[in-house]
């Protein structure tokens, strides 16, 4: 092991999941390499084994990582609002703002979907992650502020409207010019602006 990461062993364990993310986001669980990621880092595959047992034990670190990076996300969001409205606009823009930080992160989960069926994503309690927003539509249902909704269907769906213009940015982008840079900050904002008003109306009871 050489000496740099002797003395510091905890930032040459940040530098190899920085890199395996990158990795994994590109081609998955089963795709990725080892070679690559021991390269980007600068260190040997015997150090990277060295920190992490095998290819999974990284990934699983990956997973878990990011996991509690989007729990601390989750500590800024007004989720007990008195208004379940004011609650979801506060998910949502937190989520988003969360997810435009760490774009390549969708691609890795969707490898997760394909390649392992969820397997690992259900190890880093999904349900963690969603069941406040799947309660703040149950309470908006239930005090009239919501139509008659599906929790867990509405909360895939408010999902689905964050994620997907990250997910396929570079085939999106051409709806607007093929030069079009999505993740420009002001392209960003107004996907935030949009995806928020567009969820709300979507959720609120109609007036009669």
């Amino acid at each position: 092991m050489s000496t740099k990461a002797t003395r510091d062993p905890e930032a040459t364990r940040n530098r190899i999941l920085d890199a395996a993310e990158q990795e994994f986001a590109k081609a998955g669980l089963l795709g990725a390499r080892t070679e690559a990621i021991a390269s980007k880092t600068a260190v040997t595959k015997a150090m990277l084994f060295y920190y992490f047992e095998d290819k999974e034990t990284l990934y699983k670190a990956v997973l878990e990582r990011t996991f509690a990076k989007r729990v601390r996300a989750m500590q800024r969001m007004d989720i007990n609002a008195a208004k379940a409205e004011v609650a979801l606009r506060s998910f949502v823009q937190v989520f988003l703002e969360e997810i435009s930080a760490s774009t390549h992160m969708g691609s890795m989960f969707i490898y997760e979907s394909i390649q392992n069926k969820g397997k690992y994503y259900q190890e880093i309690a999904i349900a963690t992650l969603y069941a406040p927003l799947v309660a703040i539509i149950q309470r908006g249902v239930a005090n009239g502020e919501f139509r008659k909704l599906d929790p867990v269907h509405t909360t895939v769906n408010i999902i689905g409207v964050c994620s997907f213009y990250f997910l396929v940015r570079e085939n999106m982008k051409h709806l607007w010019h093929p030069t079009a840079d999505l993740l420009d900050p002001e392209m960003i904002q107004q996907h935030i602006n949009e995806a928020i008003e567009f969820i709300l109306a979507g959720v609120r009871q109609t007036k009669k």
